[in-house]
């Protein structure tokens, strides 16, 4: 097992905040401790700030100390737009924030037939990034070997595959069942 604490931001859907509370206790601050969370929290950030200020704020006081962010997958976070920022911040190589490791982990509530997952129904910016190479994909897991393990190759791959910017930044939150290409 890698001992390598790294640093990990996760983002996620508010609807999803109990299994978020639940990953962080259980893998930064509970026994495990295989990481160490950077993570935006409730109440954080005002949500009536103007959206580049909100963008900023997250990139320059979160994302910059952070080494791979995680995307907890749940049914809606693909429609967030702040998921969407947090992504293309987080990939996104500049002098004052370098670029993380990134990792999606499908939630217990998420669909997943065999391992199967529908493309339309992820973040779109991790969904072309996962084809790329760049991101990884996981069902949910409650060992911290595993999931420090795909943390770990998260900020080994941050360096060796280019990550795919090419998807339009959100405007808004999405609605719907699923994006469509």
């Amino acid at each position: 097992m890698n001992t390598q604490r790294h640093n990990v931001f996760v983002s996620y859907h508010h609807d999803d905040d109990e299994y978020r509370n639940w990953f962080e206790y259980f893998f930064a601050d509970g026994d495990s401790g295989i990481m160490i969370s950077k993570s935006v929290q409730m109440g954080d950030i005002d949500d009536g700030l103007p959206a580049e200020t909100i963008r900023q704020k997250i990139r320059d006081e979160y994302l910059r100390d952070s080494t791979v962010t995680v995307v907890l997958i749940g049914i809606h976070t693909w429609q967030r737009k702040h998921v969407d920022w947090e992504i293309a911040s987080s990939i996104r190589d500049t002098v004052k924030n370098p670029r993380s490791g990134l990792l999606g982990i499908f939630l217990p509530s998420y669909p997943l037939i065999n391992n199967n997952f529908n493309p339309y129904t992820i973040p779109p910016r991790l969904y072309y990034n996962w084809k790329r190479g760049f991101a990884e994909l996981h069902a949910w897991s409650e060992n911290p070997y595993e999931v420090q393990e795909w943390i770990h190759n998260a900020f080994l791959n941050k360096d060796k595959i280019s990550p795919d910017h090419s998807y339009p930044l959100f405007s808004y939150n999405k609605s719907g069942e699923q994006w469509h290409e």
